[in-house]
């Protein structure tokens, strides 16, 4: 009989051989209610099994007595290659899971050769991203007040950041059940979890102490004074998220915004080419990980049809659900010129801060060589629809 499977149980983020198990080690070292915010998806949580299914089920068909002994994973995104074809995806309330998590992502983006997308509720200064050096792209939500909103562009701007990306698919909140069972009111945990909190003090160490509890630092006058901590800013937020965006604002954006401008929260074929109608340089197509509409498709499944509506000249990324490198081989296979990914750096990042957020990047950049070199193709952006099937 063989042994009993089990994950790396110790706190060496270079003995994780994979994203489950720096996610693994990331569920130890968290209190129950940054897991499940983490982890956790909309109503049942079926958009967030299917973004796994619907990847899993993507077949990979090798091509034999192929020279793949030098492998190159670089593609060109925006006039200049990343050195693989990753993003990492906007993320909110990070430094809930170490201390100016933003800014350490930022720094493993940097160190790895690709974009980092900033969110908007960040607890990191877009200024402070941007000094890193990274590919700064910044991503806004559509707020009610539109003249603040064009105060976060301009510091955007003048911080050097190379995209704004505007996320369309929050503007009504996902029914997140189970991420609500942590609290007793808004942003009042209940008392086991605080409990629980008292457990992890690793975590309380490196969050709360002696920094106390994160706080906003992009949106300037959205927040009335003394509430841009992460415990009091969450219910105002909700309510500023504007339900009336239209194309007409993303035109006006468009104008605002003098550099490359992405629409985030496309599925549909039809969307993605009046995004393209009113300007914008690119899409995301994304289904916000399954934090949204429950019965969305999965982003990797619509992939195809965007980027024949869209044709080859608009730049096409696609996220959720990517946790293997042979996901992002199956993303440029199917027209993506890149793929986001928030939760597998996250995992990273929760696990071991920036030694396991450049982990996480080390094990998918290796899980994508290898991957190319087990279907015979020696360029990442060689990798066409040849190379896919479906099972």
């Amino acid at each position: 009989m063989p042994p009993r499977r089990q994950h790396y149980r110790g706190r060496n983020p270079a003995r994780a051989h994979s994203i489950a198990e720096l996610r693994a080690m990331a569920a130890r070292r968290l209190p129950d209610f940054c897991l499940e915010y983490l982890d956790g998806g909309a109503d049942d949580e079926l958009a967030l099994a299917r973004n796994r299914r619907v990847l899993d089920e993507i077949l990979l068909l090798p091509r034999t007595l192929v020279d793949v002994s030098q492998r190159e994973l670089a593609v060109p995104l925006f006039g200049a290659d990343i050195a693989l074809p990753a993003v990492i995806a906007p993320t909110g309330f990070n430094g809930l899971l170490t201390h100016a998590g933003d800014r350490v992502l930022a720094e493993a983006a940097h160190a790895a050769g690709i974009p980092f997308c900033q969110s908007m509720v960040s607890t990191v200064a877009l200024e402070d991203i941007a000094a890193t050096g990274v590919r700064h792209w910044m991503q806004i939500y559509p707020f009610k007040d539109r003249d603040n909103l064009a105060a976060v562009v301009k510091r955007a701007e003048h911080a050097g950041c190379e995209a704004i990306v505007l996320t369309t698919d929050a503007s009504v909140f996902g029914n997140r059940e189970w991420d609500r069972r942590n609290y007793r009111a808004p942003m009042k945990l209940a008392w086991r979890k605080l409990l629980d909190v008292g457990l992890h003090p690793r975590w309380v160490l490196d969050v709360l102490v002696p920094h106390g509890m994160p706080r906003f630092r992009n949106l300037g006058d959205f927040l009335p004074p003394g509430m841009d901590s992460a415990k009091n800013a969450a219910a105002f937020l909700a309510a500023q998220m504007d339900t009336s965006l239209t194309w007409e604002d993303l035109r006006r954006l468009r104008d605002l915004w003098p550099r490359r401008l992405l629409v985030k929260g496309v599925l549909l074929p039809e969307d993605a080419l009046r995004a393209q109608e009113a300007g914008a340089d690119g899409v995301v197509v994304s289904n916000h990980g399954g934090r949204q509409l429950d019965c969305a498709p999965a982003p990797i499944e619509t992939l195809a049809a965007v980027r024949q509506a869209v044709g080859a000249e608009m730049t096409v990324i696609v996220d959720s659900g990517f946790r293997r490198g042979s996901d992002f081989v199956k993303a440029r296979a199917l027209g993506a010129d890149a793929a986001m990914s928030g939760r597998a750096t996250l995992y990273g990042l929760a696990a071991a801060g920036a030694a396991g957020a450049a982990r996480a990047l080390e094990i998918l950049r290796g899980e994508m060589e290898r991957t190319l070199g087990l279907i015979g193709c020696a360029r990442m952006d060689e990798v066409d629809a040849r190379y896919v099937g479906r099972g």
